[in-house]
């Protein structure tokens, strides 16, 4: 959210290589989705570049708003730095991984194409609520205050989970155990509000406070931990079990993960969108689609299903 080698070689190279993830202005590159179908290594654009009327479903179609259905594709936004729900490929410029490929197939039964836009994480929702974007699909935990502004989709459960060095890394069990720590976290993350409330808390109870760095990337916030500026790092369960296997070692998880709660594909109120996008996700979750990319990417676990897709089902 590079050549995937590892963490510790990704931190390296990032520093010089403008096709890692978070390199340069986050919110310069866009691209057109990867389908589900094509090899995570490719960086292609087939589901873009192919007919958008190919494959779609007449019913998921109908629910489309005229004025999106004009435009003959759904602009997507996405943080390209969070590996694997979504990412920078190997050519420097698609955003590709879970979220991308799911766009990609939900346009397709729309009869639309997808064009995935990167963007820092905390400026996707503003932008949806200025009619910039017309669905956000960033690893989105779906929250009563963010239901405030947008709607939700939601398609998949994932927790938080934290991860240090595995030389000479820190002893963490939970929120609690972060008091006096330094820790670093994206930008506009539930993990940020977490870790700046847990630090209060620390406080309050005459400890030491959460020393809590703030990253407009995951990408950045791994290399924080990496260069020993952070103690450890927070980031969703299949984000931060992804970082810790691409490291080989040189990570690890600790502690519990918590707060399961649902991600949302984000939608501007009012646009009329979302029956679409809900009918859509039931339907590649009925087909077998959603699992085929899920598996793409070795997420095994936070899969939901079709029963459970729901418009703003935050958990209170």
């Amino acid at each position: 959210m590079r050549t995937w080698k590892s963490v510790l070689s990704v931190a390296i190279t990032l520093l010089s290589a403008a096709a890692i993830v978070g390199c340069g202005s986050s919110s310069s590159s866009s691209s057109s989705a990867t389908s589900s179908a094509a090899p995570a290594a490719t960086g292609t654009s087939s589901a873009a570049t192919s007919s958008a009327a190919a494959g779609s479903n007449a019913a998921v179609a109908a629910l489309v708003p005229s004025s999106i259905k004009s435009k003959g594709a759904l602009t997507v936004a996405a943080d390209a730095s969070y590996a694997p729900n979504e990412f920078i490929g190997p050519d420097g410029h698609t955003v590709v991984g879970m979220d991308a490929d799911l766009s990609a197939a939900l346009a397709k039964l729309m009869g639309l194409k997808a064009n995935v836009v990167n963007a820092t994480f905390d400026t996707i929702i503003p932008g949806l609520a200025a009619g910039k974007y017309d669905m956000g699909a960033s690893s989105f935990t779906d929250t009563k205050a963010r239901e405030k502004v947008v709607d939700f989709v939601d398609y998949f459960q994932a927790g938080t989970s934290f991860f240090t060095k595995s030389s000479g890394g820190v002893a963490v069990t939970n929120l609690a155990s972060l008091c006096g720590k330094t820790v670093s976290v994206e930008s506009g993350t539930t993990e940020e509000t977490d870790a700046k409330g847990q630090s209060a808390k620390c406080k309050s109870a005459g400890k030491p406070a959460v020393s809590v760095l703030v990253f407009p990337t995951q990408t950045a916030a791994n290399l924080a931990l990496n260069s020993g500026r952070a103690q450890v790092s927070m980031a969703d369960s299949p984000v931060a079990a992804y970082q810790v296997k691409q490291s080989h070692g040189a990570f690890k998880l600790v502690g519990q993960t918590y707060g399961t709660a649902p991600y949302g594909l984000a939608i501007p109120k009012h646009s009329g969108l979302a029956p679409a996008v809900l009918a859509g996700v039931k339907a590649l979750i009925k087909d077998g689609t959603y699992n085929q990319i899920l598996t793409k990417w070795g997420i095994t676990s936070g899969a939901l299903p079709a029963s459970q897709v729901k418009i703003n089902g935050a958990i209170s």
